[in-house]
């Protein structure tokens, strides 16, 4: 393997470099604070977000997640991992750019699995930017880290499905621009194991459709976007709202994940590089015991760990990226849950490291640092906790040298 970028690529990479530079970086606290002014931060967005938005696509930043060239940028996954590390610096940049989470990840089964009219009436608006979604899976009374225990049912009804159950972390449901989700439930609860489940579009504005409440991380509740627990309750919806068909769940989420994991830990390689740059300035000003903190033997270590440990993490997730273009999700699918371990314990070590080089400011909101950290520490748990990966790549491991006795 060799990690070449191509020449559109590399020209990508400067053009969103220089775009954080000029608009992501200078505005984080420009959002935060339009944010804290409004009445309520769950009815309004911030207008910066959407004068952002505007001057990304007017750039062509658009949509880069996208594989499809007419949709997207046509980018294969090992090509657009880059791009999703430069955006990952910054927790207000995915968004800007229309590449943020759950809606990437909705997008892409809309493309891949939506029938015409599903993806005219719901993923048209969502490429424009028009509208956000969100994506219900995990349920507060089941262990969702193993996805056939889910209990929320889809039972057909003459020409509709009846949705009945409970939901939380539904990130991005808490936007006021959220007008459908999609939502995994049990519709055939006879069927073979992995037959199971299904998915199914549900507008939020659909009766029996409840957010009961958002649910904040370590304190930062991600106004206007959330975290939102939701009450499905007799939920009708027409036939047509299926995806793909029924039982089809599994393989749905099987091919939503793979990408999105890509996603999750190259953002993350993003977000260690920041705090290793604002490491590595801070410690070079700060004193300390009459001398500068970068003198000091350990802060040495620190660096170079961090470093290490990020080249470590960016080489293991471009192999799998490599993998899924050239040989498909299931082949990589060790790569994939190595670097779903890999990666968010590789930014919790470099991030804390900063946040301890800033002393009390780390932990501040003066600095990114201690919301960088937050959302590292909960992609331990999002998309498969850390020991649900382990297992898969132990068992994967001793297949490889099975014992016939």
């Amino acid at each position: 393997m060799y990690f070449q970028y191509s020449s559109k690529v590399e020209e990508l990479q400067k053009e969103l470099t220089a775009f954080m530079e000029e608009y992501i970086y200078p505005n984080e606290k420009v959002y935060e604070k339009q944010l804290n002014a409004e009445a309520s931060r769950w009815e309004t967005v911030p207008h910066v977000m959407e004068e952002l938005k505007k001057k990304a696509r007017e750039k062509g930043l658009w949509n880069l997640f996208l594989p499809d060239s007419e949709l997207g940028a046509g980018l294969t996954n090992t090509e657009y991992a880059p791009l999703c590390e430069i955006m990952g610096r910054s927790l207000l940049a995915p968004e800007v750019f229309n590449c943020g989470a759950p809606d990437t990840g909705n997008m892409e089964v809309l493309v891949r699995y939506g029938t015409q009219q599903q993806k005219q009436k719901w993923l048209q608006p969502l490429l424009n930017g028009d509208i956000r979604s969100c994506f219900s899976m995990t349920e507060p009374d089941t262990a969702s880290s193993d996805a056939t225990n889910i209990a929320t049912s889809i039972e057909k009804d003459g020409a509709d499905y009846v949705i009945n159950g409970r939901k939380w972390w539904s990130s991005g449901a808490g936007d006021p621009r959220c007008r459908i989700s999609i939502v995994m439930g049990r519709s055939n609860p006879h069927a073979p194991k992995y037959e199971q489940q299904s998915m199914i579009l549900v507008p939020l504005d659909t009766p029996g459709v409840i957010i009961e409440r958002t649910l904040p991380v370590f304190g930062y509740d991600h106004a206007p976007h959330g975290h939102a627990e939701i009450s499905f309750t007799n939920v009708r919806v027409p036939e047509e709202n299926m995806i793909w068909g029924e039982g089809k769940g599994f393989a749905i989420a099987q091919g939503r994940l793979g990408p999105g994991r890509i996603h999750h830990c190259m953002r993350l390689i993003g977000a260690a590089e920041r705090a290793l740059e604002e490491l590595c300035k801070r410690v070079q000003y700060r004193e300390a015991f009459g001398k500068s903190l970068s003198q000091q033997g350990v802060i040495g270590e620190w660096i170079a760990d961090s470093r290490i440990e990020i080249e470590q993490a960016r080489l293991l997730t471009l192999k799998a990226a490599y993998m899924m273009d050239t040989a498909g999700n299931k082949a990589a699918k060790a790569e994939i849950a190595m670097i779903k371990v890999v990666a968010p314990s590789m930014a919790l070590k470099v991030i804390d490291r900063a946040i301890q080089a800033f002393g009390a400011a780390g932990v501040s909101e003066d600095l990114p640092l201690a919301a960088l950290w937050a959302n590292a520490r909960t992609l331990r748990i999002a998309d498969g906790p850390d020991e649900v990966h382990r297992a898969q790549v132990a068992k994967l491991e001793l297949k490889k040298h099975q014992i016939n006795v």
